[in-house]
């Protein structure tokens, strides 16, 4: 009998060990549901708040933060009331993932309606909040409201497909434990959201203070020492320019070769390992990347990412960039990785991208040309965003392993 039958969780609380197996039960008989309101283009705009689903998508509790206005009658607001413990689920959506995003009513909303695109679901049992605000995200229940969901211009779902959507509920007790732990996790999670965020704004204030804007020689912010006027110089006065290795499918090998450097490895701002790529180091005549070079992507099937870029940290033996890769070499390779970071940058990869071909030449980076310190006050420029880079990276590094942790807990800790 596997875990599915004994209906039993992969990893449970100790205290909970020999507790009674979990219950299955189809949400019909759990409660009950209604769609929301169509409201008139006419009724927009004032009146009373209403529930959106941009108050939904991408949350697991509803956000009432910036609720929109609709004109409702009183009994439209009895009728279509948000009380604490409710779930609203999103009945139609553009994107198809998005169809059945589930989020929970944290409180009685005052006066409030929701709109035609959803449907409330009004438990009729005790379900503990934090359990039910993400069981609903839960790899078993997106299985089955992607089943149950039909296409056409948008992906929808309906009240009588919901009701047929099986949960496995174990005693409250166990209910309340593991929707306590889910949102300390979550909660951990938000907090070093924000220290990413609050760092990436700061390096964006510092991007535009430090560097100069077009038609300036001198930035907004620097250090005392250096009073200066910035010149103009060609990029290339300043980097060595090398390029990626071409190679053909029968180059590549499994392993114990050399790893060629793509798109798919520069991820904000780093070099990672994703979909790695080795080639028989027999067929390399390209240069050996070095700690501090700059890799950046110059050719892509999506314009977005050309200039895309990571600084290489460390030595990496037999590891060099693919031909859709350019790297630069600088003695001043913190400095340029920030410029490379700038608007002013961009505005040259805008300018330079032809019309069809989304790609950047070694003829084109000649042409650039940036406003540039002396090397004194490059250095101390690059080691502000170096720092900056690196508090980046370990915030997102902890934001990741906990996203992880989440993912794992959410397949061994529900059915």
């Amino acid at each position: 009998m596997n875990e599915r039958e004994k209906l039993v969780s992969k990893r449970r609380f100790k205290e909970f060990k020999n507790s009674d197996a979990w219950e299955q039960r189809k949400l019909g008989d759990l409660g009950s549901f209604k769609n929301g309101m169509n409201f008139d283009k006419s009724a927009m705009g004032h009146g009373y708040p209403f529930v959106n689903l941009q108050n939904i998508f991408g949350k697991t509790i509803v956000d009432d933060s910036d609720l929109g206005l609709a004109v409702s009658s009183e009994k439209q607001r009895n009728d279509y009331n948000l009380l604490k413990g409710d779930i609203l689920f999103i009945r139609s959506s553009v994107k198809p993932e998005g169809v059945g995003e589930a989020a929970l009513v944290p409180k009685n909303f005052e006066n409030t309606t929701f709109s035609g695109f959803i449907i409330r679901f009004r438990p009729h049992i005790a379900i503990d909040d934090e359990f039910k605000r993400i069981i609903f995200a839960t790899k078993n229940a997106r299985t089955q409201i992607m089943a149950l969901a039909t296409s056409s211009a948008n992906t929808n779902i309906n009240q009588e497909s919901l009701e047929k959507i099986t949960v496995e509920l174990p005693e409250l007790s166990e209910q309340s434990k593991i929707g306590h732990l889910f949102k300390q996790l979550d909660e951990t999670i938000a907090l070093h959201q924000r220290k990413l965020d609050k760092t990436k704004a700061i390096k964006s204030a510092y991007l535009s203070e430090m560097f100069p804007v077009e038609g300036e020689r001198k930035p907004k912010r620097r250090f005392v020492e250096f009073t200066d006027d910035w010149e103009q110089h060609k990029l290339t006065d300043e980097v060595e320019l090398f390029s990626g290795l071409t190679y053909s499918p029968n180059n590549i090998v499994k392993g114990n070769g050399t790893l060629v450097l793509r798109s798919s490895n520069v991820k904000n701002g780093e070099v990672i390992d994703a979909d790695n790529v080795y080639v028989n180091s027999d067929v390399v005549n390209s240069n050996n990347v070095k700690n501090g070079d700059i890799i950046v992507v110059v050719r892509n099937g999506s314009r977005s990412l050309i200039g895309k870029h990571a600084q290489i940290k460390g030595e990496k033996d037999n590891t060099v960039i693919g031909a859709f890769m350019t790297g630069l070499r600088s003695d001043h390779s913190d400095f340029i990785n920030a410029l490379l970071d700038t608007p002013v940058f961009k505005g040259e990869i805008d300018k330079n991208l032809g019309a069809t071909i989304n790609q950047i030449t070694n003829g084109m980076f000649h042409q650039m040309k940036f406003m540039i310190p002396t090397p004194e006050e490059q250095d101390r420029v690059g080691e502000i965003f170096t720092g900056l880079d690196n508090l980046i990276t370990l915030h997102q590094h902890k934001l990741d392993k906990l996203q992880t942790i989440k993912k794992a807990y959410l397949n061994e800790m529900f059915i």
